[in-house]
Order: structure tokens, then sequence, then C-alpha cells
């Protein structure tokens, strides 16, 4: 069973499975040749959990709204902290 969220614009998280080396998610229909995105946990043993997979989706949104801060600017900022 496959489980989805929708998320901003025409995009939505699904999990799926792995068969015979193909991502299989059911009740979902893809267009041929659609790109995807695929977060593979580092192990076999891995997965998110449903609070894991909640924060995941809340940080892909806040990002969709801009409230980020970029790799060069957080760096800058714990350089000047350690100078301090």
């Amino acid at each position: 069973m496959s489980r989805s969220r929708y998320i901003e614009g025409d995009m939505k998280i699904v999990t799926g499975k792995v068969v015979d080396g193909k991502v299989e998610v059911s009740g979902l229909a893809l267009e041929e040749g659609v790109s995807v995105t695929v977060v593979v946990p580092e192990s076999e043993d891995s997965s998110l959990t449903p609070k894991q997979e909640a924060e995941l989706l809340s940080a892909h949104e806040e990002i969709g709204r801009g409230e980020y801060v970029e790799g060069g600017d957080l760096l800058e900022e714990l350089r000047s902290r350690t100078e301090d």
C-alpha cells in the first residue's frame, strides 16, 4: 500500500517499494518519461517514520515559501561566530 501527501503546486510525496529493480507505487499513474525524485535510505533497514515523513514534508514546504538559509550564508555566519 502506498501513502501520498500533496505539497505545493502539482507535486506530492509518495511512498513505494522496489520490485525487480523498479520502484512501484500502487494507485498512482505517471506519464511515460515524467521526471521523479527518489529519496533512498542509506541502508536497507532504514525507512522514514510517519513523524520523519511529516518533518520532511514540512521542510519542503518551508523551502517552497523561501524560508531557508543559503549554504554560503550559513557558513559565513558560523565562521563569524567562531571569530567572536
